[in-house]
């Protein structure tokens, strides 16, 4: 019975362990959130990244001032 728990509880920790959530500051003041690392894409010059909500948003990064890791 304890052995089930353990791991289940040691599980939780590992995967809680994988997410990188990261919040996008705008030049206006706006943030934005995501439970997963935001990525920039070079070629079209938007920040990529999936909201809480789970779906994929893009910012351009000329309105963006700086991301933070939460």
């Amino acid at each position: 019975m304890v052995k089930p728990v353990v791991f289940s509880l040691f599980s939780l920790v590992i995967l809680a362990g994988c997410a990188s959530p990261q919040q996008i500051v705008l030049k206006d003041g706006t943030t934005l959130d995501s439970p997963d690392k935001i990525s920039y894409n070079e070629d079209t010059g938007f920040y990529e990244y999936e909201n809480v909500a789970g779906k994929t948003q893009t910012v351009n990064k000329d309105e963006v001032l700086k991301v933070n890791d939460l």
